[in-house]
């Protein structure tokens, strides 16, 4: 293994993969059937402990459903599953990571894991990028390839906003990351913040549990009348991401422009004054938060669901990020930095959206590897 003077790489591989969620294997699943043998040729990289991306980390009651939906892998009909006929009785975490499971040992993959991607740099002299991973027990090494497919998601980076107090509240804070069930809250007053789905979840599932709750969004929540995502919505959502990505701004909330569907048990919550929104409160004390209005909300506990941001801080030795605070992709590949592909990103970010560029970027890099792109 090289040392940190010692530029010399440990692997040499045509393309890495960084992430192996919904737009990871679906990139990797197709540069494999375009003649890329995993494990050498290609080299696909996952932080994660086990299969399923970032749905192996979510809460124990989180089931798959119409505000959680899950799009199949490219390739996964073939070997008899469908998210649709998966068992709803069972955590979605389960599922999907067994499912990934099954899927990347069928198609031969490879997955290294888990190992944290550290950095990406320029190779000096050469026109390759090199990946540095380090691994549990600290080791690290270095892989150049000539592409780098990008594929991190969003989970390692959850957004969390500044408020007034935000430093002197006593009680606890924690992020959709943090978030394991809502007995831990059990007899507590607690206060949800964010208008997603998420944020939804948790209320839902710590209603009857804690003592109270509270939901507070910085932006009205708009309802969807229908049950699932709305065609025409969903559309011009992924077109406001897709202008973000290539102005190299910060990517805006999918919810935000599609709404959130109303389920059944969504509508329950509604009905029963569970679900009632109110304006983003002023400030945090030390027992609470405090509203626009004066009135005190006593607080046990505050969970930020508030969104993610991209996870891109291991490309910053790139320097592709704009002063608007994004990096600028088009169709899917970086306009700074040829040789890097970002998927499931912008546009992408929906599993159906990751699913669908995977075919695309995956014929692109291999356009770049021959020599025509």
């Amino acid at each position: 293994m090289s040392d940190a003077t010692n530029p010399v790489p440990d692997q040499l591989a045509r393309v890495v993969v960084i992430g192996a969620g919904q737009a990871g294997l679906s990139v990797a699943y197709h540069l494999r059937r375009l003649g890329l043998v995993p494990g050498s040729d290609l080299v696909v990289l996952d932080r994660g402990p086990g299969s399923g991306g970032a749905w192996q980390h979510r809460w124990e009651a989180l089931r798959l459903g119409a505000a959680h939906r899950v799009h199949d892998l490219p390739g996964m009909h073939a070997m008899g599953l469908r998210f649709d006929d998966a068992d709803r009785s069972r955590p979605a975490r389960d599922v999907v990571g067994e499912y990934y499971r099954r899927f990347e040992q069928h198609y031969e993959l490879r997955v290294r894991r888990p190992v944290a991607v550290t950095s990406v740099t320029r190779v000096p002299g050469a026109d390759r990028l090199c990946t540095t991973v380090r691994t549990p027990d600290g080791r690290t090494s270095r892989i150049s390839s000539e592409v780098i497919v990008n594929a991190s998601g969003t989970w390692g980076t959850p957004f969390v906003p500044w408020y007034p107090g935000r430093d002197v509240f006593a009680g606890r804070q924690l992020d959709t990351t943090e978030y394991r069930s809502a007995a831990e809250f059990s007899g507590q007053d607690v206060v949800v913040v964010g208008g997603g789905t998420s944020a939804i979840g948790f209320l839902l599932e710590l209603d009857g549990v804690a003592r109270s709750t509270r939901w507070f969004t910085r932006r009205p929540v708009v309802w969807s009348d229908t049950a699932s995502l709305d065609l025409e919505s969903a559309v011009a959502a992924v077109d406001e991401q897709d202008r973000a990505a290539r102005t190299g701004r910060v990517l805006p909330s999918i919810v935000s422009g599609t709404g959130i569907p109303v389920t059944r048990r969504i509508r329950a919550g509604i009905d029963r004054g569970t679900l009632v929104a109110a304006p983003m409160f002023a400030r945090l004390d030390e027992s609470g938060v405090v509203t626009a209005d004066g009135e005190h909300v006593h607080a046990d506990a505050v969970v930020w669901a508030t969104g993610f941001r991209a996870d891109l801080r291991h490309l910053a030795p790139l320097r592709l990020r704009t002063a608007a605070g994004g990096v600028v992709v088009a169709d899917g590949r970086s306009e700074d930095e040829p040789r890097l592909f970002l998927a499931g990103y912008g546009p992408q970010a929906s599993t159906i959206g990751a699913n669908r560029a995977g075919r695309r970027i995956a014929q692109q890099v291999t356009d770049v590897l021959a020599g025509t792109a």
